[in-house]
């Protein structure tokens, strides 16, 4: 490997490793990206926060690209930002992501071209609620046309060691199942989570990093499972664990159960106020009405809390 390139790939490195710490199995923000990251004491960029392709100017080749989540009623200004949630949970080998503007040879499009012809795994961010993103990495672009202003990107599999090319389509197919099942879980953690205003359902906490986004019914139930924000309820992580053990039951009138499992334990303040004063209250509401819980979803859960107990 040349020196420039070895160059790059220590660089490229680095960025991964830090989005790594910084996502923490939470979405990277518009302000995560906007740090930039460490190499051997300057500070690099992660994003052009006004234009979805990205090369740092110490680096020799593509670090990033970027496709944002667009807030309701805003103007879709690329036709990725519609399509590739879409492409990715259809199975699709080859995600699009549009060019730049309409000239082929904008320095921004010959970088997702060189990229391709040197095989240089990218940062993919990929938006999944409005400034909030998940990075896939590494990322390949697989196809450049000028005729369609837009690249062909494929995913690799993340890896500890370093990257240097793009894996065997196998591979590939592997590596865009599990950024499907990623995004899957992000968007629907975001959609709920957002409906709720960063709070938990049952005890208000506002603290998005300590919540999950519970489904009602598991999304394995082909009828009721689907992944939809009525589907979900956004839930401590305490107050999931014990929702899904059917220790809490949510009736379909919003109402709080606890099982007499725990109301009978003695075993300090968590207990006795996380949980067991919850008995009897309703659940938070989402501002919207077609974001509430599904009462036919609750009524079939709450069977299950029955049978438990």
């Amino acid at each position: 490997m040349s020196g420039a390139k070895s160059l790059d790939a220590a660089m490229r490195a680095a960025a991964v490793a830090h989005l790594d710490r910084l996502a923490a199995g939470r979405p990277l923000t518009s302000d995560d990206l906007a740090g930039g990251f460490l190499f051997q004491g300057e500070r690099i960029p992660l994003v052009n926060p006004q234009r979805g392709i990205f090369k740092p100017r110490v680096m020799p080749y593509l670090l990033s690209i970027r496709t944002v989540f667009p807030r309701t009623g805003a103007r879709v200004w690329y036709d990725d930002q519609r399509r590739v949630h879409e492409q990715i949970h259809r199975g699709e080998e080859q995600i699009d992501y549009a060019f730049m503007g309409s000239d082929p040879e904008a320095a921004d499009n010959r970088w997702l071209r060189e990229a391709m012809q040197s095989q240089i795994p990218i940062i993919y961010f990929l938006g999944i609620a409005p400034r909030r993103y998940t990075a896939i990495y590494p990322t390949f672009v697989v196809g450049w046309s000028a005729s369609e202003l837009a690249a062909k990107l494929s995913f690799g599999m993340p890896l500890a060691t370093s990257i240097a090319a793009l894996p065997p389509e196998p591979e590939r197919r592997y590596a865009l199942r599990l950024v499907s099942q990623r995004l899957h879980q992000a968007t629907f953690r975001e959609a709920v989570l957002t409906a709720y205003d960063g709070r938990c359902a049952i005890s208000r906490l506002p603290e998005r990093r300590l919540l999950d986004a519970a489904h009602i019914v598991a999304d394995r139930d082909e009828q009721f499972g689907q992944p939809i924000v009525c589907n979900g309820l956004p839930l401590s992580k305490v107050h999931h664990a014990a929702f899904d053990a059917n220790l809490i039951g949510i009736d379909a009138d919003y109402r709080i159960h606890i099982s007499e499992q725990l109301l009978t334990m003695n075993d300090g303040p968590m207990l006795e106020q996380g949980i067991k004063a919850m008995r009897g209250k309703t659940l938070l509401m989402p501002d919207r009405l077609v974001d509430r819980p599904d009462r036919d979803r609750l009524a079939a859960r709450f069977e299950l809390y029955q049978a438990a107990n």
